[in-house]
Order: structure tokens, then C-alpha cells, then sequence
């Protein structure tokens, strides 16, 4: 990616500084994120146990995990560089959804985004290291621990800058759903129909990964990526689809408990809106 270092956001909250400890804690209302879904792939190889099954509601709660204390913030430049690098890619997507959001009839309002170190609070309870990045709509705001980005290259061969902006603008775009009501009908909908929730879960997650796309639609007419930075993306979204996660931890696949979608939905999705740059593409409820 063609990206300029050295800018800054007040749209940024930096929490690195507080530390904290390394327990899991409930999260409530949050959208369990890529990092989330990649937590119950590393926590099933651990624990030798299908945690997929405790997502949907059933078994005990999760271990407690040991989290890798990040570097220094203040010293280490290479997580100077990913600050830099998160900022200006939530500048770019949020100056995108400025543009494109109103011409949809609805003003776009600033999503803030969380950088912390092991665990901090969020809207929707306690976020830590082993959650991943995630979008709260009770406080409208992404959190994420850097050190993610490490597992997304490392564990789960998805290397690049355009794969970690694909999580951001992921991110951020469920921060559009709720400013357009579709994440709260979605909660509606689940709780009048609980047998639905994960089906809806998928359409919501997949509509985020077309929103992703929409804004790498915008940064390749500004010749900000390549087709590189393309692939890249694309091999993030499929990295995480529900089918490839569960395989790895489990051995099989349980198409009923998928809640962010199979990898080819996932790219297929991100490529919608890749080659669109339109909203109006992205409609994964009126899809079959």
C-alpha cells in the first residue's frame, strides 16, 4: 500500500499505557469480530475442544488464555509504525464513508478507534488480547490490541498491509450498519426468531466484508493500492471464513453454527464491493 507515515487522528483513543490483567469477561451487544472468530480456532487447538459450540450458547465458558505482553509502545519502532499505519487507514476508510454515506440519504458520524495492550472496557464489557478486533455498537467504537496483526501474518497466513486494512475497514463497516439501522433491525429480527440469529450473524458479517471492498474500490481509483494489495485482502477474508477456521480446529465442518460465513461467501462479498464501490451492492439480506 501507498501510505503516508507520520499522520495522526483525533478519532484515535490510546489505552496501551493501562495495562491490565489477562482473565475472559462477557462481552455484551459486540459483534464477535475476525480476531474474536480466529480466538476460537488457537483456544480449540489448546484446549483440545470444539469452543464453537460454546459460541452458540452451549458448555462452559472458556479457559482462562495467557496473553504475550506487547513491546514497549513508547520504544519499539515497529509498533510506532503499525500506530501510524492504523491511523491513516481509519482516516482513508472514515474520509470514504464521509463521501459515500450521505449520498445514501443518512450523515456519516466518526467511529472512534480503541488501541490497548491486554484488556480494557468497552460499551460492551470487557475487551482483552484474546478477543481481537471488534466493533461495539453501544459505544461506537473498534477496539483492537495490536498484537493481532502478528497472529493474522504468523498463525494464519495472512501477511500485508491490505489484510490488516481489510480488518479495520471491516471493522468500521459494521460502525455503518448501525449508523444505517441495519444492525439494530438485525437484533431484532434474532430475537424474534433466536433460530435465525446465526443465519442473520453471517448476512450482517458478510455485508461488513462487502463495506470493506467499497472502500478498496476507493483507494485503488486513487492508485492507493495494487493488485497486490488486492490479493492480499482477498486471501485475508478467505483466511477467516467459518468453513477453513472450524476445519482447523475441529476437523469438520457445521455450516449451522457458521457465523461470519464460509470463505468463498467471504471474498465473494469483499469482491462485491471491491469492484462496485456502491452500497447498493452490498444487500446481503436481499441475497439468496
Amino acid at each position: 500500500m501507498r501510505w503516508t507515515p507520520g499522520g495522526d487522528s483525533s478519532d484515535i483513543e490510546d489505552r496501551r499505557g493501562e495495562g491490565g490483567g489477562s482473565n475472559f469477561g462477557g462481552l455484551n451487544g459486540m459483534h464477535l469480530g475476525i480476531g474474536g472468530t480466529l480466538v476460537l480456532v488457537v483456544l480449540s487447538f489448546l484446549f483440545r475442544t470444539n469452543l464453537f459450540s460454546v459460541l452458540g450458547g452451549g458448555g462452559t465458558a472458556a479457559p482462562t488464555a495467557s496473553v504475550r505482553p506487547l513491546s514497549n509502545p513508547d520504544t519499539d519502532p515497529a509498533e510506532k509504525r503499525e500506530v501510524e499505519f492504523v491511523t491513516f487507514v481509519l482516516n482513508d476508510v472514515q474520509r470514504t464513508w464521509g463521501q459515500l454515506l450521505p449520498q445514501a440519504g443518512t450523515p456519516y458520524r466518526h467511529t472512534k478507534l480503541v488501541l490497548f495492550r491486554d484488556l480494557t472496557e468497552s460499551g460492551c464489557g470487557t475487551a482483552q488480547t484474546a478477543t481481537g478486533p471488534f466493533y461495539c455498537p453501544e459505544d461506537e467504537k473498534v477496539y483492537i490490541d495490536l498484537g493481532f496483526f502478528q497472529e493474522l501474518r504468523d498463525r494464519f497466513g495472512a501477511p500485508g498491509e491490505f489484510a490488516q486494512a481489510y480488518v479495520l475497514a471491516h471493522e468500521v463497516g459494521h460502525h455503518v450498519q448501525k449508523l444505517l439501522g441495519i444492525e439494530s433491525k438485525m437484533r431484532r429480527l434474532a430475537r424474534a426468531e433466536p433460530a435465525q440469529a446465526n443465519p442473520l450473524s453471517v448476512r450482517l458479517e458478510l455485508q461488513a466484508d462487502c463495506f470493506a471492498g467499497v472502500w478498496g474500490h476507493a483507494t485503488e481509483q486513487r492508485k492507493i493500492v495494487d493488485d497486490a494489495d488486492v490479493a492480499a485482502g482477498l486471501r485475508a477474508a478467505a483466511s477467516v471464513g467459518d468453513d477453513r477456521l472450524q476445519r482447523m480446529a475441529t476437523g469438520h465442518v457445521s455450516p449451522e453454527s457458521f457465523t461470519h460465513g464460509s470463505s468463498a461467501q467471504r471474498t465473494d462479498w469483499f469482491r462485491r464491493g471491491l469492484k462496485s464501490g456502491s452500497i447498493s451492492t452490498c444487500d446481503t439480506f436481499a441475497a439468496r
